[in-house]
């Protein structure tokens, strides 16, 4: 099974690296312009989604304009059966998404893989409304094989600017065992993180090749750290909750 898992992990990777290419590409120029301009990355999940809001969040070689939108509620440590719950209503984005301060030069980015709740498509709505370049991060499959929760019938590739499709396969599950009768080990936290990380490194470089210093955050641990760092937190401490 971890030969498995590793094998199906890399091929999906692969996978990624090849079919979504251009979108990652192109998300990485609007993120690069976006932060260039003066704006921040807004990254919004549900339940296990919102795991990766917090990956790239404060990281040693990551960017330091990054801003998770938390809302406890929709996280698990509140109660996970009741934040499932809640992403299935619609219009509760409201709750939580009025009160952000994401401006036009901004870009927000929406995790979701199966796409079809209403709190995801709702928080991406409102994000356009209010001006910014909106990319999702999804399974185009995973959501096409169900049908959609939100009122209007759309999904969260219905609802942005940009899709990164995360390649999941329905269900999230890799792995199958003849002693097992469902499908077990899932695969978009893996993949998100791969697809997020490198979409950050690709807008690195182009803000380098723009003459244009990236913010990145070097590790705590590394000594004389401290002074580079807060430089960059005195710049964003108000926008990113630093």
């Amino acid at each position: 099974m971890i030969h498995q898992y590793f094998n199906q992990i890399t091929d999906l990777l692969k996978t990624v690296e090849k079919e979504e290419k251009k979108a990652m590409a192109d998300a990485a120029q609007k993120v690069a312009e976006a932060i260039q301009n003066g704006g921040i990355i807004h990254l919004f999940g549900c339940g296990h989604s919102h795991i990766l809001t917090e990956e790239v969040y404060y990281r040693a070689g990551g960017l330091v304009s990054i801003h998770p939108i938390f809302h406890e509620p929709l996280m698990l440590h509140e109660g996970a059966v009741r934040s499932s719950d809640l992403e299935r209503k619609n219009d509760y984005a409201k709750v939580f998404m009025e009160e952000q301060d994401i401006r036009p030069e901004d870009i927000v980015i929406i995790l979701s893989t199966s796409g079809r709740n209403p709190v995801p498509v709702d928080a991406a709505k409102m994000a356009k409304d209010k001006g910014a370049f909106v990319i999702g991060i999804t399974s185009i499959a995973y959501s096409s094989s169900q049908p959609s929760r939100h009122d209007s019938g759309e999904y969260l590739y219905d609802a942005v600017d940009l899709v990164i499709d995360n390649h999941a396969p329905i269900g999230d599950a890799l792995l199958s065992h003849e002693k097992v009768k469902i499908k077990f080990s899932p695969s978009s936290t893996v993949i998100g993180a791969a697809i997020l990380n490198a979409v950050f490194a690709a807008s690195i470089k182009q803000m380098a090749e723009n003459n244009y210093e990236p913010p990145i955050f070097l590790s705590g641990n590394l000594e004389g750290s401290d002074e580079h760092n807060q430089v960059l937190i005195d710049r964003y401490r108000e926008r990113v909750n630093l």
